[in-house]
């Protein structure tokens, strides 16, 4: 395995390269990630604005409905004209909101980048802030949220995070209720831009067939136009340690559960690396994981059954899920506890570590192959307060982990047992 590691670590010397350095604007330090890609006459461009998602919401759904506005393009141009403008360059523009960020990423070939910018720019300075647009985007959710209504994977992932995180913003459909989406205005959409989208909470991300000095020059162009913002960092959002069952009769032939349990790792953890080992080894390594090996391969009460370790800079949490026969939902519940108890009590052989090992290390070139997968876990790595590379240092730490560190790990997160199960399911016949 030290061979395969060091050939792993070979490749991703070559093809890892970020750098981090900052852009003075008006005596605020930006972060500039950015890599030098010749392979392809390609560039793109992120701006992620920090504590701006769906988290930072003043009214339910206003993140999510302000990156659908700007999808539409600038007033002068109209949706069409704009998307026109950018098809003719094979430009691509798009908005959208996470959780925690909110962003606007740009591509297109090496040749157009220049004018990509610059419509980059056009839109910044002239949203499509209309009524005709804002009716549009409403129509729109308003649609998406009663499609979901009957959604049931939706209903239960929606019914767990309820329970799980009662009376906090992550326990709100990011996309908003049909009554908050109606209640939005231009002014808020407005206001959103002008108090979110700023200089001095945003992360340039660049990469591909250009210098750093002229990726530089255009980040610069286009952060002069934004204003400074008050920042308001997101408060930690702590998961309910209960165990609980929540169930929905509603007229379906399958059950849907979904669940979830408190994670006591932090974002910045210096044991991410064994977290990682052990959600893989529990429940997200697909077949070969004890979730499905247990509940699906042995008992058969699933179709598919699933589980991995969430860990965000807000919140950290255990989540998993299942579909199974409605007659079989309370014995796959059963199965959940019986598995996350055993994996608790008895941790994992030796057989499993190597096996996830050997899969981790094995993987990850095929995770690093594009520039785009590159710029991410920089990003990633520069967000989770690490040094740029330090993917690199992980692979060693886990090539490295022995059993009983692996099991000391797991043993010493009981708290994941306390699982909130929210299952929507039809009347047993």
């Amino acid at each position: 395995m030290k061979k395969t590691l060091l050939l792993i670590l070979t490749i991703q010397g070559i093809l890892m390269s970020a750098n981090l350095s900052n852009i003075e604007i008006n005596g605020t330090k930006v972060p500039f990630i950015f890599e030098e890609d010749k392979n392809l006459p390609i560039a793109s461009m992120q701006l992620i604005f920090q504590n701006s998602g769906s988290l930072a919401d003043s009214k339910d759904g206003i993140a999510k409905m302000t990156a659908s506005l700007l999808n539409e393009g600038t007033k002068k141009d109209g949706s069409t004209g704009f998307a026109t403008k950018l098809d003719n360059y094979a430009i691509s523009l798009s908005a959208h909101a996470g959780k925690e960020t909110f962003v606007l990423e740009l591509g297109s070939l090496k040749e157009q980048f220049t004018k990509a910018v610059e419509h980059l720019k056009e839109l910044l300075q002239d949203p499509n802030y209309s009524k005709e647009t804002l009716n549009k985007i409403k129509t729109n959710t308003i649609g998406t949220l009663k499609r979901k209504e009957s959604d049931f994977d939706y209903i239960s992932s929606l019914e767990m995070k309820k329970m799980l995180f009662p009376n906090t913003q992550l326990s709100k459909p990011s996309l908003g209720t049909v009554d908050s989406v109606k209640s939005i205005t231009l002014e808020d959409i407005e206001n959103q831009v002008k108090n979110y989208l700023g200089v001095n909470n945003a992360i340039v991300v660049m990469g591909g067939d250009l210098n750093q000095t002229e990726a530089k020059k255009l980040a610069i162009s286009v952060l002069s136009l934004l204003p400074k913002v008050e920042v308001k960092a997101l408060p930690t959002i702590k998961a309910v340690a209960k165990e609980q069952i929540k169930k929905k009769i509603v007229q379906s032939k399958q059950a849907y559960v979904y669940f979830g349990a408190p994670l006591d790792i932090s974002y910045d953890s210096k044991e991410r690396y064994l977290s990682k080992v052990a959600s893989f080894i529990l429940g997200s390594s697909g077949f070969g994981s004890r979730m499905m090996e247990e509940i699906r391969v042995k008992k058969g009460l699933a179709y598919s059954a699933y589980s991995r370790f969430i860990i965000n800079k807000t919140h950290s949490y255990f989540f998993g899920y299942l579909q199974t026969k409605v007659k079989s939902g309370d014995e796959a519940v059963a199965s959940v506890k019986e598995v996350v108890k055993t994996f608790l009590d008895k941790g994992v052989t030796q057989d499993e570590l190597s096996s996830a090992q050997q899969f981790l290390l094995g993987s990850e070139p095929l995770r690093n192959e594009t520039l785009s997968q590159r710029l991410n876990r920089a990003f990633h790595e520069y967000y989770n307060n690490q040094p740029l590379g330090y993917t690199k240092e992980e692979l060693k730490k886990i090539e490295a982990i022995k059993l009983n560190e692996l099991n000391n790990f797991i043993k010493n997160h009981k708290e994941i047992a306390k699982i909130s199960f929210s299952v929507v399911t039809g009347e047993k016949k």
